[in-house]
């Protein structure tokens, strides 16, 4: 099966581009994040035109995950348990679409965008930092199946990870604890697929619009995938598609594709 996660920004603006990759990579499951929309605003005949089935969850025009298959979807939930939600200010408290979880050709996928955090001092920091703890401790219950946890992370968990730790833009990304509750899910008995087989420096998998990132490669490796014992024994191999950044149209983010062997 071959498995992918990726940050479209805005399914609405990309899908041509979503569903032609798609077809053209093979990908049997896609884990999107910052979809944008509301399940009735999703751009559904494309994708299923190409056979593929979906489980949506979106609440408004920000945030937003979705989960494409063509293996069959079952035990559709669209938070992990103990999520927080999140309110700045007068707001009430809203469990965001941040989560969506699915079991796709044998293996439980949870497609995930945590929290940006915006910045050091804002209310969002700790709810970034709440967010990762959170669902931490729900995947630690579900080590025993094939599970993968995949998404933007919103965190460069290594110093070659980022094209500069001065960053303004990426003051969340890189703090201590950002860090250390990313590297907690090791603890928690996942190991990040990614990096196992792709350990170079500066494999990035995000660039900014502005300040012609993308040309100079100045750019963040946050899009990750981690694998539960069963689902690591699996892979065969992982790809970070850095081309799929180029061209018209092109989302900020990258895929990033497992490739994974009999369970």
């Amino acid at each position: 099966m071959r498995l992918a996660t990726w940050n479209v920004n805005s399914v609405r603006a990309r899908c041509e581009r979503v569903v032609d990759w798609l077809e053209r990579s093979q990908t049997d499951v896609l884990a999107m994040q910052e979809i944008k929309c509301k399940p009735d605003q999703f751009p559904r005949e494309p994708f299923e035109a190409a056979g593929y089935e979906l489980a949506i969850h979106g609440l408004n025009q920000w945030n937003g995950v979705a989960i494409a298959s063509r293996v069959g979807l079952a035990d559709i939930e669209t938070s992990f348990p103990a999520q927080p939600a999140f309110g700045k200010g007068d707001q009430e408290p809203v469990v965001e679409a941040r989560a969506i979880g699915a079991t796709a050709g044998g293996v439980r996928v949870w497609s995930l965008y945590v929290p940006n955090g915006r910045g050091l001092t804002d209310p969002h920091y700790a709810y970034k930092l709440e967010f990762l703890r959170a669902l931490r401790e729900a995947a630690a219950g579900w080590t025993d199946q094939p599970t993968a946890l995949v998404g933007d992370f919103n965190v460069a968990p290594l110093s070659t990870d980022i094209w500069s730790e001065e960053d303004s833009e990426a003051e969340t990304h890189v703090t201590a604890e950002a860090r250390a509750a990313f590297h907690a899910f090791e603890d928690a008995g996942y190991v990040e697929l990614s990096r196992q087989f792709i350990p170079d420096e500066n494999r990035y998998t995000f660039w900014d619009y502005k300040q012609l990132r993308f040309p100079k490669n100045e750019g963040m490796r946050i899009d990750f995938a981690f694998g539960s014992a069963p689902l690591a024994r699996a892979t065969t191999g992982v790809q970070i598609l850095r081309d799929e950044r180029k061209g018209k149209g092109a989302s900020d983010h990258v895929p990033v594709v497992l490739e994974i062997g009999a369970l």
